[in-house]
């Protein structure tokens, strides 16, 4: 088995992503109710509003601030969230499949089994907080920013990845299986724990000593 993957000795460049840059307006208050398919929201604030079980399929949300809700099971599936920050969401099995998400800030997330299958995300930052089994499947990321947190086997399988990195974070069991990697780079990760599809890391850049914590998988021996 092949790692294509460098340490970031020699000057090795990685394009840096591109932070999301999000200046809210003034919002007002969201006090319209249950979430609707295909609902259109705009400059608002959604504050602890328990959204578990609605169903927002479909909808937009642009200059929106949702802080402190409750997700559990909410559908948002080809939802899109444009230049909109969700600061401390918590909820288990929250649908977000096939959505778009675009200068976005998700900041100390509780989520557990959130479904990002076939989704697109692009200048979106994802700080602190801690996500059980994300499920990007077959997602499309660029300019992606994970800091800080924890991912416990995140599924990035069939997934393409540009421009991301990982500074700070806690990688437990990623499955990285058919994803393909550019410009990414793990160095930072606080620790990195990859359980299939370590030979995706072809477009990736290691540190030396991940290399080393590596080597078992990669069928590399490493003797003193």
């Amino acid at each position: 088995m092949g790692c294509m993957a460098t340490t970031g000795g020699g000057g090795t460049r990685v394009k840096a992503a591109r932070r999301p840059e999000v200046r809210l307006p003034a919002l007002e208050p969201y006090t319209g109710g249950e979430l609707e398919p295909d609902g259109d929201y705009d400059g608002l604030e959604f504050r602890e509003a328990d959204l578990a079980g609605q169903d927002g399929g479909g909808a937009r949300f642009m200059d929106c601030a949702l802080r402190a809700c409750v997700l559990d099971e909410t559908g948002l599936g080809h939802a899109r969230f444009l230049d909109s920050v969700l600061t401390a969401p918590r909820g288990v099995g929250t649908d977000l499949s096939e959505a778009t998400l675009r200068d976005v800030e998700l900041l100390d997330a509780r989520l557990g089994g959130v479904q990002l299958h076939g989704a697109a995300l692009e200048r979106v930052l994802i700080r602190g907080g801690k996500i059980d089994y994300l499920n990007l499947r077959g997602s499309r990321l660029r300019d992606v920013v994970f800091e800080n947190c924890v991912l416990v086997e995140p599924d990035f399988g069939g997934a393409t990845l540009e421009r991301v990195s990982f500074p700070g974070c806690v990688l437990k069991g990623a499955d990285l299986a058919g994803a393909t990697l550019s410009d990414v780079d793990l160095r930072e990760a606080a620790s990195l724990e990859i359980a299939r599809g370590v030979e995706r890391l072809a477009g990736a850049v290691i540190s030396a000593g991940q290399l080393l914590d590596l080597a078992g998988a990669l069928g590399i021996r490493v003797e003193e």
